[in-house]
């Protein structure tokens, strides 16, 4: 009797444990919400923080391995859920978006009277498969972590009831975010029926000998619609309109999480679809990912710089913009990857960027998030004069703002910027290197005029009932929460400008 492949396969609870337990705690805080009263609801989201917490801490017994599970019977090296060090960093990066984000959310549940339980839920629900996808090793995998990444989402941008703004950044973005699912679902049906498999393996060594001509036509069609479904989750030109509009209308915790999170599960979906699934296909996509580098760094600094400080939101809006811009870099590498001959070690250069950017825009969120306790319309000329009232809180954002431009103090987001510009440089890609120096320069200017806005004095000139509203926020205290979460993202970014080689070492270092 011949013998029967087993089909029942051993799980590494270990390896899956950082988003399982993100997932249960999700779980448990909602059904918690039926049974704890009004009075005690804050306590869902001190148990969220912890469970954050402690899916963060579940890494660092993966540190070092290669784990892998949900492999198939036959080839135990074609898997759907790696953890290795690529897999880690994100995971990383997600948890610990979700973690300050977490802490910016307590005292905003509270101020603007917010479902606590539903946000609850909706967040940790979205961390959970943020924390999934980079782990993820085939398509199917991989679109369903996307979602369960982004479905959330949608709910928390609208969560505020009874705002037009809110209702409206929601259904922006979840129908825009549903026709680019759509588009990349069809992607993927093309590569399955082209190649006969979902393992990211298996599509890269099919798609190197494809037998029939049709079926390499069903391929590219493939591989450029799977391109367009992510270049819409990392908000990348043309395909960015959602943002301002999403972020003013979302609460600031959120889009501090969607400019984070949101950009780190784009961007690590978009590395491993083309690194790992479709390295035969980087002359396709190689020279379009640099296209739209270039069009998405022009597109957001050139808007960023065209904001009034007097508008309303035009604080949010300008950090709406300054992330699409920041996005344009982050594709540098990944774009030189497919001109590189080893793709592995040019995307580090976006993993060390994205560890920068993550630390010091949320920090940026989180001082936006303590003005707008007093300046409801968060505009850039709310904060003149922050330094007299917050020095902290103005020497803080001025620190973020430095990082975000590359300038010193702010030595990690110089050094960032150099290495990503190298890579460039080092694929050939000498013109988009050029283009990436002139928006450095174009960039410069806002981040420069919004830091200088921090420590000019009050206007003289302004009508005497605004006179309360500007001297109130000396007086107001900072909720322990928020302090915490500035002081997070401050000691994070002062630690990485004191040690930039670890910039490096992400850069010259193979993560896949």
């Amino acid at each position: 009797m011949s013998s029967i492949t087993p089909l029942v396969q051993s799980v590494d609870w270990l390896a899956l444990a950082p988003p399982t337990l993100t997932a249960a705690v999700a779980l448990v805080v909602l059904v918690a919400d039926l049974f704890v009263p009004a009075a005690r609801k804050p306590l869902l989201g001190w148990l969220s923080t912890a469970g954050l917490v402690l899916a963060t801490l579940f890494l660092l017994p993966l540190l070092g391995g290669d784990r892998r599970t949900f492999c198939l019977p036959a080839h135990p090296d074609v898997c759907s859920y790696v953890a290795d060090p690529f897999t880690l960093v994100i995971q990383f990066l997600v948890l610990g978006g979700a973690l300050l984000t977490a802490l910016l959310s307590i005292d905003t549940i509270k101020d603007q009277d917010l479902p606590t339980g539903e946000y609850w839920f909706l967040l940790l629900s979205s961390a959970a498969g943020a924390a999934l996808l980079p782990a993820s090793r085939d398509l199917a995998t991989l679109v369903i972590a996307l979602e369960v990444a982004s479905l959330p989402a949608f709910a928390l941008v609208g969560l505020r009831r009874g705002d037009r703004l809110s209702s409206e950044a929601a259904l922006k973005f979840f129908l825009s975010s549903v026709a680019a699912t759509a588009v990349m679902l069809l992607g993927v049906s093309f590569l399955y029926a082209a190649t006969g498999s979902l393992h990211l393996s298996r599509v890269a060594h099919a798609l190197t000998a494809l037998p029939d001509p049709r079926l390499a036509t069903l391929a590219s069609a493939g591989v450029a619609l799977t391109l367009v479904g992510f270049a819409f989750k990392t908000a990348a030109a043309p395909f960015h309109f959602w943002v301002p509009d999403t972020y003013v209308g979302a609460p600031l915790p959120i889009a501090g999480y969607l400019s984070v999170v949101g950009k780190a599960v784009g961007f690590s979906g978009l590395i491993l679809v083309t690194v790992q699934g479709f390295p035969s296909y980087a002359d396709v996509w190689g020279p379009a990912l640099a296209v739209l580098a270039a069009l998405t760094m022009t597109v957001g600094n050139v808007a960023a710089l065209r904001q009034d400080p007097r508008r309303a939101h035009s604080a949010v809006r300008l950090l709406a913009w300054s992330s699409v811009g920041q996005a344009g870099y982050l594709l540098v590498p990944i774009a030189a990857a497919g001109y590189a001959h080893d793709p592995a070690h040019a995307i580090g250069s976006t993993v060390a960027y994205a560890l920068m950017y993550a630390a010091v825009n949320l920090g940026a969120f989180a001082v936006a998030a303590l003005v707008a306790r007093t300046c409801p319309a968060n505009r850039i000329s709310d904060y003149r004069g922050l330094y007299a009232r917050r020095p902290l809180a103005a020497l803080a954002l001025g620190f973020f703002l430095l990082c975000l431009a590359g300038l010193p103090p702010g030595i990690i987001g110089l050094f960032a910027k150099v290495t990503v510009f190298s890579v460039a440089v080092d694929a050939g890609l000498a013109w988009l290197a050029v283009i990436m120096a002139v928006n450095v320069v174009i960039a410069l200017y806002y981040y420069l005029q919004w830091t200088t806005v921090l420590f000019r004095g009050a206007e003289t000139a302004e009508a005497p009932e605004t006179a309360p509203a500007e001297r109130q926020p000396a007086r107001a205290r900072i909720p322990a929460p928020l302090a915490t979460a500035i002081a997070l993202a401050t000691v994070l970014g002062i630690a990485l400008s004191g040690a930039p080689q670890l910039v490096l070492r992400f850069a010259s270092g193979a993560l896949l």
